[in-house]
């Protein structure tokens, strides 16, 4: 795994390098969510000893169940020698499962809560509503804008009308004013030579000789014209179409008069309209901000909570596993040291360090030796094995890795003279006291590798890998991928749908060493972002074991 690490890394700064160096304005790179392994792991470096006698025990104490070996046995690595009583091991891990779920549960509950999306839901109809109604009212307004103007043109044209009216009937007119002048007179003079006839109403001869009643002369009224050109007493009662033209041009103002009032109100009415629904949305957005708020803050207690409840199922699961012995490497059983349903201490032990050297003194190798120690005492080997062809590395670790290991974790062992040669191995034994090495307080581990290789040495220095957590098939993106928001805890960037990033709330799992599980927020195969390289974060010289 070390040496596709360091295949994955040298890639990617190649590709890196060659997005920097050319200057073009590429597309941001991206990746896809996949299944795989996620581990953790501590690294140190120290020198390999070949040894020819193991000594094996159990991490922690217990009673044992089974041994399923005996003296004489050949065994090769991976098999398994011994069983403590794990009843109450199992138990625990269910237990520690069992709380885990819920604290996944609960965190679950509070990043997909209903305050959030109903308040994303409600912000968003705020804005389709804020949208909908600007445009009804700019479409409302438009339509009375071209009534106002139709009415406008209509005005003009019905007094255009009465104009060409008025001259066309102009000659017309004025003769039958004066016809209505001389009548008028006539009846004046009649009326004022014989005023008593004409209002007694007595008879008056005609030209037959007979006498005639005299009916009275009503006199013409005459309107005052309608529009400002008509001031020269024009009759409008004696020209019905004059008469006509002047309707239709009092129409066509009222027209106008409503027409400019209604688009005046609904503008007012439209302007009311848009700023309640601008006021809804400013509504929304302050809503969903004091979820976001209140969100964020109860979902850091509660990724608090699931990775503790995380690490306590890890240590039940490793306390259990921890309770199956198995042999590191290939040998033959020399010694078994207790009996079914003995209580056993947990083995302990350490390589000394020989003056000036990180190699192990000669015969100090593995723990305890099971011939001067008592097994009841402490720390003492369960089972030996012999004819053991192989090499065990000797790493100080600091203390604050050290604390991480523990006996039959998983080791990769990388070879500092043989590039590329990748070896694994597995905990034997962790010091029980510490060495100050250069001021700095570590604890030798002994690590036996289950391969061997004929290249390898006594004495040649090596670096060991030791995977102290680790999940297999589960959904991961490369850690890099993964950054930490002030209002949405752990995000990642997906590209929009303009190509820009857009930052997704996640929920994080095991964060390795190269990638982090993903419990919420993403699927599989989805499309993600990575973070921007430039050329000076690239080491020139490429990449390097332990990097």
């Amino acid at each position: 795994m070390a040496g596709k690490r360091h295949l994955t890394a040298g890639l990617a700064a190649v590709a890196v390098l060659v997005t920097a160096c050319s200057g073009d304005s590429s597309p941001v790179p991206t990746v896809r969510v996949d299944r795989g392994p996620v581990t953790t792991s501590v690294s140190a470096s120290g020198t390999l000893v070949s040894i020819d006698e193991q000594n094996l025990g159990f991490a922690d104490r217990g009673q044992i169940a089974e041994i399923l070996v005996k003296v004489g046995d050949e065994v090769r690595a991976g098999d398994v020698l011994a069983r403590l009583d794990d009843g109450a091991l199992t138990q625990a891990l269910k237990s520690a499962q069992a709380k885990l779920d819920q604290q996944r549960a609960s965190l679950g509950k509070i990043t997909g809560s209903y305050s959030i999306e109903g308040a994303q839901a409600a912000l968003d109809a705020a804005r389709a509503v804020l949208e909908a109604t600007e445009a009804n009212v700019h479409a409302i307004n438009e339509a009375n804008a071209a009534a106002t103007r139709r009415a406008e043109v209509q005005l003009e044209f019905d007094r255009d009308v009465l104009r060409q009216t008025k001259k066309a009937n102009a000659s017309g007119c004025q003769t039958q004013d004066n016809n209505n002048a001389r009548i008028t007179t006539t009846d004046d003079q009649s009326s004022s030579s014989g005023s008593d006839r004409g209002r007694s109403g007595l008879l008056r001869p005609n030209s037959m000789g007979e006498p005639t009643t005299a009916a009275p002369v009503r006199p013409i009224a005459f309107s005052r014209p309608m529009d400002d050109d008509d001031d020269d007493g024009f009759d409008a009662s004696s020209c019905p179409a004059v008469q006509n033209a002047q309707r239709q041009v009092i129409a066509s103002e009222t027209a106008l008069v409503q027409a400019r009032h209604t688009e005046e109100t609904a503008r007012t009415q439209g302007r009311i309209s848009i700023e309640n629904a601008r006021a809804n949305v400013v509504q929304a957005e302050n809503t969903l901000e004091s979820a976001k708020r209140d969100n964020s803050a109860d979902t850091k207690v509660q990724e608090a909570v699931l990775r503790d409840a995380e690490i306590a199922v890890e240590s039940a699961q490793r306390d259990l596993e921890n309770a199956t012995l198995r042999a590191p490497v290939g040998g033959v059983v020399a010694a078994i040291n207790a009996t079914v349903g003995e209580f056993i201490p947990a083995a302990s032990g350490g390589t000394p360090q020989a003056p000036g050297s990180t190699a192990r003194l000669p015969g100090a190798v593995g723990g305890t030796d099971a011939s001067a120690t008592s097994l009841g005492g402490g720390g003492g080997a369960f089972i030996t094995l012999t004819n053991v062809d192989t090499f065990q590395l000797v790493v100080p670790f600091e203390e604050s890795d050290a604390a991480q290991i523990s006996p039959n974790q998983q080791v990769e062992v990388s070879i500092d003279a043989i590039p590329g040669l990748v070896k694994p191995g597995t905990v034997v034994a962790v010091a029980p006291s510490a060495e100050t090495i250069s001021g700095v307080v570590s604890y030798y581990v002994t690590i036996v590798l289950n391969e061997t290789d004929p290249r390898l040495k006594d004495g040649q220095t090596a670096q060991a890998d030791v995977i102290t957590k680790s999940v297999e098939n589960v959904l991961r993106v490369p850690s890099t991928a993964v950054r930490q928001d002030a209002a949405l805890g752990s995000v990642v960037n997906i590209p929009g749908p303009d190509g820009e990033p857009v930052p997704t709330p996640v929920t994080t799992g095991l964060q390795g060493d190269d990638f982090t599980e993903i419990t919420s927020g993403l699927r599989e195969g989805q499309e993600i972002v990575l973070p921007q390289a430039t050329v000076s974060t690239i080491d020139p010289r490429g990449p390097r074991n332990g990097g």
